[in-house]
């Protein structure tokens, strides 16, 4: 398929995946623009892929299953395409297996950004915004509370040092490339599900908190771990930053608007408050109307008690407008996606 040239190219890497996939259908609703995703398929889903077929009416999305290690098929990518901007999504984001395997993450995360940033001298792509974590902050102290983007990086696991050393790597390529600017986007804890249950959250082996308290909620699990609940905070659970996915998506449409008139850029991506275990257990409990069982486990090595991003700069430079900062939606879309997704 050939994409219509009288409008604007982003090329989006790992567009079948949980965030980019909702970034995607962002894109088709309410741009004009084209949309070209590169995605492997290893962590993505086909029928994710399938479902934003169905919503791009005016055929202005393509689709190709590439590896961006095949610097060959890249390259061939952008030679038939115009593309203008870059969404780089694709990567391994699984902690623990970082710890076991690095350099695949090595490879994956920071070897492939560089085969794609590489492209983007080559044939002139002037945006670049780039999925980064909180991860790169390592243990912050509670002094650090809640962390701005000048809180020193001192990641404490490869996955969250690969993510820094493609960071390092856009910064570096940005100075002697004045035609190309990034912003990077650095989430806390992402969750909840597209407000209309199309696509949503889905990780095989799933590891984050909401969507395995909302499969303990369906009794797809006979139960729920709480790692510690003798941490000092309010309740004694570790309290973090979850950020609805759609506000999420919108940050990286503003982010390209962004570097239309300013500098490339880093932000944190969070509320700016927290909600702790305990308050998304029973929040959960209250939506499904089930009293499950929570088991309190002892506490994991490297957990923070706190971790809150402090929001002040993408509020006031990019003019971000989180609209979906509540906790009742957040378990709500995430219970009824689960409930889409079978045994």
């Amino acid at each position: 398929m050939i994409l219509k040239d009288n409008k604007p190219t982003v090329l989006v890497t790992g567009g079948a995946g949980y965030i980019g996939s909702h970034v995607v259908k962002k894109l088709l609703k309410t741009t004009k623009n084209n949309i070209i995703i590169i995605d492997n398929i290893s962590t993505g889903f086909q029928s994710t892929l399938n479902i934003l077929s169905s919503i791009d009416k005016d055929d202005r999305m393509k689709f190709y299953n590439v590896d961006l290690s095949d610097t060959d098929k890249l390259e061939s990518i952008f030679m038939e395409n115009k593309v203008k901007s870059i969404i780089h999504f694709a990567a391994f984001s699984q902690v623990g297996e970082s710890m076991i395997d690095p350099l695949k993450y090595f490879k994956n995360n920071t070897l492939n950004t560089i085969n794609l940033i590489d492209l983007c001298i080559k044939y002139d792509v002037k945006k670049f915004i780039f999925s980064s974590t909180a991860a790169v902050y390592g243990e912050p102290t509670i002094d650090d509370i809640p962390i701005k983007e000048t809180m020193s990086t001192n990641p404490i696991n490869p996955y969250g040092h690969s993510k820094l050393m493609s960071e390092q790597i856009l910064q570096d390529t940005s100075k002697v490339n004045n035609n190309f600017k990034f912003v990077i986007l650095r989430y806390f804890n992402v969750c909840g599900a597209d407000l209309e249950g199309q696509i949503g959250e889905c990780h095989n082996p799933e590891t984050h908190l909401i969507p395995l308290i909302a499969k303990t909620a369906l009794e797809k699990r006979e139960s729920i771990s709480i790692y510690g609940d003798d941490y000092d905070t309010k309740d004694g659970t570790c309290i973090r930053d979850y950020i609805h996915i759609e506000d999420l998506a919108q940050a990286h449409l503003d982010s390209l608007n962004y570097l239309d008139n300013n500098d490339s850029d880093i932000f944190n991506c969070g509320y700016g408050y927290g909600y702790s275990v305990k308050e998304i257990v029973d929040s959960m409990k209250k939506i499904s109307n089930n009293n499950f069982e929570v088991i309190v486990a002892p506490r994991r090595d490297g957990d923070p008690a706190i971790l809150i991003a402090d929001n002040t700069k993408i509020i006031n430079k990019m003019n971000w407008k989180p609209k979906y900062n509540n906790l009742e939606l957040i378990c709500k879309t995430a219970l009824e996606w689960e409930k889409q997704l079978g045994v």
